[in-house]
């Protein structure tokens, strides 16, 4: 995308960010051009002017603003999973996160409208999981560091296994409005870890 003025990215932002929160109170299938541009004050030709695709461009970036949300929502705890306390705010702010979207989650709900014909918006999805696991990992490797879990565990496998079981959480969230089961994903991963402490002697 060619540079924009400071102007013309507000606008663009305006238009992106009308069209998310639309798509988080009325759902990706009740989401037309026309709602957006009654939403943001904006003329069709503005519009075509930062999305000329139409709605599936508009749609890709809802998806990757949405996913940004993902990791934002969850700062600054994300930031600083540098003690065991820190890691409980960490997943009481997931848990809250999640029961505030409650059943529609507008990522899942753009990327599915999308579809397979639009590789950027598996793309989107794809890098948001390397991100979010990437964090985990670094604040697992904060705790190897500080001899809080065994220098031995792999914490690669460690972080995406605990990144997985909240991904189970919210699908099922998702399905049944409840947040028993990522609770208890995030809960069991983080006694996972902690359980991997210092190697006896």
């Amino acid at each position: 995308m060619r540079a924009l003025t400071r102007k013309g990215a507000a606008t663009r932002q305006r238009i992106l960010e009308g069209a998310a929160a639309h798509i988080r109170e009325h759902g990706v299938a009740n989401m037309t051009l026309d709602d957006v541009l009654a939403r943001t004050a904006t003329s069709k030709s503005q519009l075509f002017h930062y999305f000329p695709d139409g709605r599936e461009e508009l749609l890709l970036a809802v998806a990757r603003f949405e996913a940004d949300r993902v990791l934002e929502d969850q700062r600054p705890q994300l930031d600083d999973l540098t003690s065991w306390p820190a890691w409980q705010s960490w997943r009481d702010k997931v848990v809250d996160r999640y029961r505030r979207q409650g059943r529609l989650c507008p990522l899942n709900s753009v990327t599915s409208q999308l579809g397979s014909r639009t590789p950027g918006a598996q793309a989107v999805v794809t890098e948001l999981m390397h991100r979010w696991q990437a964090e985990i990992a670094a604040g697992v490797r904060h705790m190897q560091d500080a001899g809080e879990i065994d220098p031995g565990l792999d914490v690669d496998r460690a972080a995406a296994a605990l990144l997985a079981g909240i991904q189970g959480g919210v699908l099922i969230q998702m399905s049944t409005g409840e947040t028993d089961h990522l609770e208890a994903a995030l809960d069991m991963g983080i006694a996972h870890l902690r359980a991997g402490g210092p190697a006896s002697p």
